[in-house]
């Protein structure tokens, strides 16, 4: 076939523009009372890294209704990361602003033969997310949170996506794809198929296609975010889309990075039952006196604190009695010396987060639509 020298498709698109808006008060979503370093903080608070932060500045001092873009694989039962700390995240988003776009790739899940590679079984699992996400508290009220179905929006704007996809193939060598197969779960080692390969270059086009100004994805996507600022360097595009990547939080036994579906030991689950989370955290790896490296310290930093704005330890008088912290900083000091023990610590923690959960447990057991869902994916073996 002949080369055509033909504008990039990426450019035909609308850019990622922070252009000022005339009437700010048109859009309700703008919050009034939130001063810009205020919006900032906020925003900033999400990321455990943020490419760049004086982009981030720029963007929400310049654009009324910033877009933020988070996606997943529908691949088994939703983890309390994926369920608390993304609602945590979102609602922070929705709060400073932003409109938040949730991505749900189930095209990729089945490129990544997630579910068996059976796209039926995909989207109920892709409901079933949705619905914890509504249960635990997501602020999804109006049109501040938006769910998209990958193959509904791929099929319906496919003249956009697949040329784009095609360029960013076309730019970039097979070592530099390679090196972002870690945002698939998989290793460079690995046997991957031509799927997988490929998968890369839709989901740095995904960014592009939804028009989004930021990735709020997690540290374990940071490669392929970074991919598509380069892009941008490669087509010359001035508005680079700004990389805000949440902490992993790990699995609960000793050196789990992170927590595995196909490990029920490792997660805490967002419909487990209360027994079943005592358990859990019960058997959780958590030495005396040791903050790093600690699960349980972990799950209060990252889940308990942001929730409560505090944590409650009740004991015995003799044991030090009651006590409620109001930082984590002054929870560390405490545990580090010994102050607060891992057989005290742990039924607080278990406590914390069964408050958290019950509002789902509530609805998947009162719902007769969300129970028909969890009942079909517990069902579904994980498949990797």
């Amino acid at each position: 076939m002949e080369e055509n020298d033909q504008t990039p498709p990426s450019e035909e698109m609308q850019p990622l523009s922070v252009t000022p808006s005339t009437s700010p008060s048109s859009n309700p979503t703008t919050p009034q009372v939130m001063s810009l370093e205020e919006r900032f903080q906020l925003v900033r608070s999400v990321g455990e890294e943020c490419i760049q932060e004086e982009e981030l500045r720029n963007l929400l001092e310049k654009k009324p209704l910033p877009i933020c873009y988070d996606g997943f694989e529908p691949s088994g039962r939703m983890h309390i990361a994926q369920g608390v700390m993304k609602t945590l995240n979102v609602n922070k988003l929705t709060k400073a602003g932003c409109k938040v776009k949730i991505w749900i790739a189930d095209w990729f899940a089945q490129l990544n033969n997630k579910m068996g590679g059976d796209l039926k079984k995909i989207k109920t699992v892709g409901e079933y997310l949705i619905e914890i996400w509504k249960a635990v508290g997501m602020d999804i009220d109006g049109d501040k949170v938006e769910f998209l179905w990958s193959s509904d929006e791929i099929n319906s704007r496919a003249h956009e996506y697949w040329p784009l996809v095609m360029d960013i193939a076309r730019r970039n060598k097979l070592p530099r794809i390679m090196r972002c197969v870690q945002i698939m779960g998989r290793s460079e080692q690995d046997e991957l198929t031509a799927a997988q390969i490929f998968y890369p270059c839709m989901q740095c086009a995904d960014i592009f296609f939804l028009k989004a100004d930021i990735c709020q994805l997690g540290m374990d996507q940071r490669k392929v975010n970074v991919l598509a600022r380069e892009y941008c360097d490669d087509i010359k595009r001035k508005n680079k889309p700004i990389i805000l990547s949440h902490h992993m939080l790990p699995g609960l036994q000793q050196g789990q990075e992170k927590m595995s579906k196909s490990d029920p030991s490792s997660s805490i689950f967002m419909e487990d039952e209360e027994a079943e989370v005592k358990t859990k955290i019960k058997k959780a790896y958590c030495p005396p006196q040791i903050v790093e490296g600690n699960p349980c310290l972990e799950y209060i930093k990252y889940i308990v604190f942001p929730w409560f704005h505090e944590f409650k330890v009740e004991r015995n008088p003799e044991n030090g009695g009651e006590k409620i912290y109001k930082s984590f900083e002054e929870l560390v000091a405490d545990y580090e010396s010994g102050g607060l023990h891992p057989g005290d610590l742990k039924p607080a923690l278990a406590k914390a987060l069964n408050t958290i959960l019950q509002p789902v447990r509530d609805h998947f057991c009162k719902d007769p639509k969300a129970k028909d869902l969890l009942k079909r994916v517990k069902g579904y073996r994980v498949t990797r």
